[in-house]
């Protein structure tokens, strides 16, 4: 768990990126709506729980910054006993004050007279333009000498960028739990008939281990299914003498994990499966041994496209001058995504890969991002050998920059041939 310490620090970090005479106001999610009058289980937006790590909506976290302080408020959903029988019990004001470590802490239906009492004054305002645009629009009323907006989102995402010894702890647990996931899957694999049975056996393991949710909505793809790389249908029968790409992570305490693993149906790999897996197995490790301090993202992916690049050439796959295939981008056809992305409090985390200056962010300890390489080949593609046609994969693992190198967080979710086999 995130203590409420180290979402004091989190909290004082941001307030020493605004500038006197501003005010920023992070929302909760809104509920959504599932169909008429049900909803989808809540689910916090992530800025607002990393500066808060408070959970329900009806909820806000306001920074006042003026020459002398900055100071915190939190807004939450007042208690109302004939609402809490329907739909739980909430923290309410005073519990809320002895729980956070915040400057004061309203009802959230005062927010916006509690705008107008700090808003003498206040000439910038910061915000989330992509979440609260809308929401947020009325409150500025409130401000009569405002001059700018700002996305206060972009501070947040930059700070998100270097995790704590206590994110990677939950992040950690969260892999522990999708280990456990994908390895079920290929012990009964070939005891099952659809997709959907195979989903079903990991989302077990997640909720019986105490992860609530997916981190995403799981990519169970068998055969030509694996050709889509979104492929989230996951009603096709499983073919015993085809692969299965599996993409599925749980979400443990808010904090994700994103793990691919390809698999036969059958237990046992064809001699062309090998050889096209053992290419993309061989591109992820050396990919994930280039990871260090100073190296950039954009180096992983240039090495990962030329070794996978050389090896459809060596393959058959490809024909032609390596360079000149690069350079015509012709494996991007079969390789057209990138070799991985932040993760974090979202399984894609929202943060920047460029600097204020345009400049590319090189890898730091502490950062944590995914690293999965994958060769895609469709049934109908009669330029490829038949025998690696209907063929998908990609193998993906969670990386965590270290002072000297990295730790693979994933190591020990098997993705050797002779391991997956056994």
């Amino acid at each position: 768990m995130i203590s409420q310490k180290e979402y004091t620090k989190r909290r004082r970090k941001f307030a020493k990126k605004l500038p006197a005479g501003s005010i920023a106001l992070f929302l909760s999610a809104l509920p959504k709506e599932r169909s008429n009058d049900t909803e989808y289980p809540y689910r916090q937006n992530s800025n607002f729980y990393y500066l808060s790590g408070f959970k329900e909506d009806n909820a806000a976290l306001l920074f006042v910054k003026t020459d002398k302080a900055c100071k915190s408020y939190l807004f939450v959903q007042k208690k109302e006993p004939a609402m809490e029988l329907w739909t739980g019990k909430r923290l309410g004001v005073e519990a809320a004050k002895e729980l956070f470590d915040v400057d004061d802490v309203f009802s959230f239906e005062e927010l916006r007279k509690q705008l107008t009492a700090f808003g003498n004054g206040i000439q910038s305002f910061y915000y989330d333009f992509k979440e609260d645009e809308g929401r947020i629009a009325p409150l500025k009323q409130e401000l009569k000498n405002l001059r700018s907006c700002h996305n206060a989102a972009e501070i947040v995402a930059r700070a998100r960028l270097i995790k704590s010894a206590a994110e990677i702890k939950l992040i950690k647990k969260a892999l522990a739990i999708t280990k456990e996931a994908h390895h079920r899957a290929m012990q009964c694999s070939k005891e099952l008939s659809y997709e959907y049975e195979l989903q079903a056996e990991l989302e077990y393991v997640f909720k019986k281990n105490g992860a609530y949710s997916d981190a995403y909505t799981s990519i169970v793809a068998c055969a030509n299914a694996a050709n889509t790389l979104h492929y989230i249908s996951n009603d096709n029968r499983l073919l015993k003498k085809e692969l299965i790409l599996i993409d599925a992570g749980c979400e443990y305490e808010y904090y994700a994990s994103d793990i691919t693993r390809t698999i036969p149906v059958s237990g046992k790999f064809t001699k062309a499966q090998k050889e096209l897996y053992s290419l993309v197995l061989d591109v992820n490790k050396a990919i994930i041994e280039m990871i260090r301090p100073g190296i950039l993202r954009s180096e992983l992916q240039e090495k990962s496209e030329e070794l996978l690049c050389r090896g459809m050439v060596k393959l058959g796959i490809l024909h032609g001058n390596v360079s000149e295939l690069l350079e015509a981008k012709a494996h991007k056809k079969y390789y057209p995504h990138g070799i991985g992305h932040w993760m974090g409090l979202d399984v894609h985390d929202e943060c920047p890969y460029k600097d204020e200056k345009g400049k590319e962010i090189p890898l730091q300890a502490g950062m944590v991002l995914t690293i999965e390489p994958g060769i895609y080949i469709d049934q109908d593609d009669k330029s490829v050998p038949k025998k690696y046609r209907s063929i998908g994969i990609r193998i993906e693992d969670d990386i965590l920059v270290t002072k000297k190198g990295f730790e693979n967080l994933s190591f020990d979710i098997v993705k050797e041939i002779k391991e997956i086999e056994s």
